[in-house]
Parts: structure tokens; C-alpha cells; sequence
């Protein structure tokens, strides 16, 4: 069975994540989300909310979600995965994943990094700028799933 994982902090996850997955998991066998334990990034929901808000977009059979903490090639190691598949939206990504895919390649020779792009609907979408806009009272029905955009509101209602 051909693996891949597709880890990150999705905090919270939007549709270029749900481009990218839908798409890897068409030439893999199943495409785990490897949902990070990041407490540097002071996330807005904790990781048992990530992984909930994951799990209720999934409609691919061979999607699914779980959680993780350290190093990404351990948790590809542990779920048997061959490969990690990340995102890439503009040159200044390829820098950083790049870096990462070298240092994951040299921890750990036998799992694969690929890049794939989002839709060009989304190449301008990431996490952060979807939390602002929310918080600043705009709209980003067309980015993420409805659920996710009810529970950004919330979050921000909750926090005043």
C-alpha cells in the first residue's frame, strides 16, 4: 500500500489544503493529515479542534486525520508512509520546504518529499490571512469550508 502524509498545523485548514489532499490521495493508496503539535506558533485551535474541523471536511474514503508531535519523518516512519506531500503557493515557499525536505531527506533516506501547487484559486490563501480577515469582519466563504468559517467566527466572538 503506497502511503503519503500531508503534515501541518492547519490552524485552520482551507480549501488549497483540501486542493492538495484531494489530489495526492488520487496517486496514493491513502493520504493521512498529520495534524502538528506546534505551541510556537500560539495556534487559535487546539489540536483536538484541528483535528475535529479536518476529519468533518473529509469526503474521500482514503483521507483521514490524526495528530502528531516531532519530528514529521518519525510520524511518516510510525504510519508506514513512503512519502510527505506539502504545498507549495509561491517561490518564496519552495525556500523554506526545501530546506525541510533536505533535512527530512537526510534524517531519513527512504521517505519522499513532493511539492505540489494549490488551484490557482488559492494560491494567495494561507491560515494566517484567513484568521485575519475573519477577525477584521470579512468574508472567506469561497476558502474555506462553511464549518470552518462558522468556527473562526465563533473562536473570535468567544475571545472579546
Amino acid at each position: 500500500m503506497k502511503r503519503i502524509i500531508y503534515p501541518g498545523t492547519f490552524d485552520p485548514i482551507h480549501n488549497g489544503h483540501l486542493d492538495i489532499a484531494n489530489r495526492a490521495a488520487k496517486l496514493f493508496d491513502e493520504l493521512i493529515f498529520v495534524v502538528a503539535v506546534n505551541n510556537d506558533k500560539n495556534p487559535l485551535f487546539t489540536i483536538e479542534e484541528r483535528v475535529d474541523l479536518i476529519d468533518k471536511c473529509l469526503t474521500q474514503e482514503n483521507i483521514s486525520v490524526q495528530s502528531f508531535n516531532g519530528l514529521v519523518v518519525d510520524s511518516a516512519k510510525k504510519l508506514n508512509a513512503g512519502a510527505i506531500i506539502r504545498g507549495l503557493r509561491h517561490v518564496s515557499d519552495f525556500e523554506f520546504e526545501f530546506q525541510m525536505a533536505m533535512m527530512n531527506y537526510h534524517l531519513e533516506k527512504d521517505i519522499t518529499s513532493l511539492f505540489m501547487m494549490p488551484d490557482e484559486n488559492y494560491i494567495h490563501v494561507n491560515s494566517t490571512v484567513i484568521k485575519d480577515v475573519v477577525r477584521l469582519g470579512g468574508n472567506v466563504s469561497k476558502y474555506v469550508p462553511e464549518h470552518i468559517e462558522k468556527e473562526i467566527i465563533n473562536k473570535y466572538k468567544n475571545q472579546s
